[in-house]
Parts: structure tokens; sequence; C-alpha cells
């Protein structure tokens, strides 16, 4: 499931991006914060989980995981402007060896022979699946591979955060990260001057379709979080990598 919705969401956002001509990748990222948000708020309402009392070092711990958590989504989703899918996802098969140096550098871990083996594979197969269109450009190169370090850290600092001490349902890490997450991008486009100009493209080539396009998204992407979420806690953040080629 996790690997479904995430090539999914990948195809979908570089169609959003170039197909629908909506070229605001921090805006992008806004609006799958924004239904993370809502969905997981609505999932606590409807009493799939009740949401843990923190104190204030916890809640810093949040506050820092949310700059990494928004950073890996809204790198992701500039470089595919820049990028083409096939290259985004050759180079997307490299986090489980970021995970893997991360996990020994930091987390003191230790990884068998054949666990390094059995990646070999899986990189050709990724390979070979992708071989095609490899365009790209140099800032895009960069970003891509900024993104997969991001990714991997992520997904390392999620499992820890979800078995360590705090313990946190998925669904309400979802629900904390969100809003934050959500106001640093709002304020990130700002910045860029990206908020202008969607302000004008809402006012001269926004349609219905591509609302019901950008919801469809953000709805995918709550999916793609949730279920994310849910799998690194069960599992461990190097099977999630992998799980993500």
């Amino acid at each position: 499931m996790y690997f479904l919705l995430n090539l999914t969401l990948t195809i979908y956002n570089k169609a959003i991006l170039s197909t629908f001509h909506f070229s605001f990748p921090w805006t992008l990222t806004g609006i799958h914060t924004l239904c993370s948000g809502v969905g997981a708020l609505t999932m606590a309402h409807l009493g799939y989980f009740t949401p843990a009392q923190l104190g204030e070092r916890e809640n810093m711990v949040m506050l820092m995981f949310s700059f990494l958590y928004t950073l890996n989504i809204a790198i992701s989703n500039v470089s595919l402007n820049v990028v083409s899918v096939a290259f985004h996802q050759v180079v997307r098969a490299m986090t489980p060896v970021f995970t893997i140096a991360i996990s020994i550098v930091f987390l003191s871990k230790r990884y068998s022979f054949m666990t390094y083996l059995s990646l070999l594979p899986l990189l050709l197969g990724v390979y070979m699946a992708t071989v095609g269109d490899y365009s790209y450009t140099p800032i895009g190169f960069f970003l891509t591979v900024l993104g997969t370090v991001l990714a991997a850290t992520k997904t390392v600092v999620t499992n820890r955060i979800q078995i360590g001490r705090l313990q946190l349902h998925p669904l309400d890490l979802l629900l904390r990260m969100s809003p934050l997450a959500f106001v640093q991008t709002v304020i990130f486009s700002w910045m860029k001057g990206e908020l202008d100009e969607v302000v004008s493209f809402c006012k001269t080539d926004m349609s219905l379709k591509l609302v019901l396009a950008l919801l469809v998204n953000g709805i995918i992407a709550f999916f793609l979080n949730y279920v994310s979420f849910t799998a690194n806690k069960k599992t461990s953040a190097l099977t999630m990598t992998v799980a993500g080629i």
C-alpha cells in the first residue's frame, strides 16, 4: 500500500506541476500538509485515537521535526518541477543507502553483509524499470539528491519518535506535524514570492478541474503520510525506505 501510494503521489505531483501548469511546489506542499492536518483532526473527532499530552520539551521536538517534515515534502516537489519522473525515481532509490549510513553514524546500528548485498538487485531493478528519459538540470540533480537524504533522515527520525519515549500514535504525530508544516510552507511561499504568483494564477487560470485535482492530490498525501507513519512504527526505517523504492 505504501509503495502504491508513494508512486501514485509522485506521478500525480508531476502531473499537477507540469500538465496543469501549476508550477508552485511550495503551495502544493502546503496543500499536502493542510489536507493531512484536516484528515488527522477528522480521525481524532471520530474517535480513532486520543491525542497525547506532551510537555514543553516534547513540543520542541515536534517543532524541530516539523521543519524536517516540511523540507522533505517541499524539496521533493521542487525537484520534480525540474527533473523527469524516471530520474527522480532512480535517485530516490538510493534512500536505503542513506538510511543505513545515518543509522550507523548516529544510532550505532550494524547491518549484515547480506543486507548490503540485497540492496544491489533493488537498485538495479529500479534502473532497468525506469530507463529512458533521464532529463535533469544541475540544480535539479542537487535538489533530488538533497531530497533523498532528507527522506532517509525523516524516516529514521519518524521511527525513533514513534517507538522511543514519546510512543505517539501515527495519526497523533501527523496531527501535530501538519499544522506546523502548513504554516512553514505558507511563510516560505511568501518569502519566495510564490504566494503572489499563486494569487495571480487563481484569478486567471484556476478551473474547477484543477481544484478537484488538487483536492484529490491532498487526500492521497494524507493517506500516504498515515500509511507511512503506521508502517514505519510497525517495521523499521530501512524497511520503509526499501518499500518506497
